[in-house]
């Protein structure tokens, strides 16, 4: 009885060298290309949260590039540091955009996602930019329960 290859061999008229030939090619094969994925420089926690900061802390950040770096942040899996916020926050105010504040305060909320304690240790440190910044938290407006 004979197997696959012997009648694949048999059925196109192969000879013993062609087959050991096709064999140590199977053997010897490689791929042509290969990916080597993160050689950049790994960023620190402190890195980011610093550039982050520069981010929206330039002095003459407009309303889009705001936005553009608040969806870029919560686009990453995690909840923005207090330093981060207060930074953005910040940037809200030199703009006059209460808007865009809260709905700051409202993605970190969401962004915490069924980690409840998040939220409120977030808020108890934003507190005093809050207060300073004159800005009222989605609870103390009421609209956190529509």
């Amino acid at each position: 009885e004979y197997d696959w290859f012997a009648r694949l061999a048999y059925s196109h008229k192969l000879t013993q060298g062609d087959i050991e030939a096709l064999l140590n090619a199977a053997v010897s094969f490689t791929p042509l290309a290969s990916r080597c994925y993160s050689h950049g420089k790994v960023e620190t926690e402190e890195e980011f949260d610093s550039r982050w900061v520069t981010y929206f802390s330039k002095p003459d950040i407009d309303a889009w590039e705001l936005r553009k770096g608040m969806n870029t942040l919560i686009g990453y899996d995690l909840v923005p540091e207090p330093k981060i916020l207060d930074s953005a926050l910040r940037a809200c105010r030199r703009l006059n955009d209460l808007a865009s504040a809260i709905r700051i305060l409202e993605a970190v909320k969401d962004k915490a996602g069924p980690h409840k304690e998040i939220y409120p240790y977030v808020i108890q440190e934003l507190k005093p930019t809050l207060t300073e910044l004159g800005i009222s938290t989605p609870e103390e407006l009421g609209i956190d329960k529509l």
